[in-house]
């Protein structure tokens, strides 16, 4: 009851905070970096670009390795689902994201890159894999990096699914990914984007709260 009772209290100061325009951006700016987590980097064992990272996880990777803070970059296995079996029963062909990311780090200088196995897309699912495959090739550290607007909540999710396995894990938000906490209600995207991923991160603040 009173975690409600803050959650109310906070939605009524956001809305007379909004009415007035010096407060509106501070406010809004806050609510955009709320999802945004970082941490201090330091060598690791191995760069892995999350699922939802994409083309700005690769560049990301890309500019960690070129700063010395890994030489080997691991990115998702990326399986056909459903709809991808049905174009390839069509002849229609199956472009993989993890293939297609393995080969823009090999352009962009990066010779080490290895495949995580994974079956389901997700970030409880990379967090059901990571421990795993860290310890069978033994990483005892890693960098994440994620996109910007998830970053947050991937932190929660892997960090409370890697405890037991002691493995060091660093979050990193690309600089290239497309949502910008600065001024993301700009754009018909940025509002989506923040409404979803302030959802998703409310409901697993509310889940767990001590992590």
């Amino acid at each position: 009851m009173r975690r409600w009772r803050c959650l109310i209290a906070f939605t009524v100061i956001a809305a007379i905070a909004l009415a007035v325009p010096t407060a509106r951006h501070t406010l809004l700016r806050a609510a955009g970096l709320a999802l945004v987590a970082e941490d201090p980097l330091e060598r690791v064992d191995a760069i892995v670009i999350a699922v939802d990272a994409d083309g700005a996880g690769v560049l990301e990777a890309a500019d960690l390795v070129r700063q010395g803070i890994s030489t080997r970059v691991a990115v998702f296995e990326d399986p056909p689902d459903a709809t991808d079996r049905e174009f390839l029963r069509r002849g229609v062909q199956y472009h993989d994201q993890a293939a297609i990311s393995v080969e823009q780090l090999r352009a962009l200088g990066v010779s080490s890159v290895e495949t995580i196995p994974r079956k389901v897309a997700g970030t409880n699912d990379e967090g059901a894999t990571l421990p795993s495959w860290c310890l069978a090739n033994g990483y005892r550290s890693v960098v994440l990096v994620s996109s910007t607007d998830h970053s947050r909540r991937t932190r929660r999710i892997l960090r409370r699914a890697m405890q037991a396995s002691r493995v060091t894990l660093l979050v990193r938000a690309s600089r290239y990914s497309e949502f910008d906490y600065n001024a993301w209600w700009h754009t018909r995207s940025g509002i989506r984007t923040e409404l979803i991923e302030s959802q998703k991160l409310l409901f697993d603040l509310l889940c767990h709260p001590l992590s």
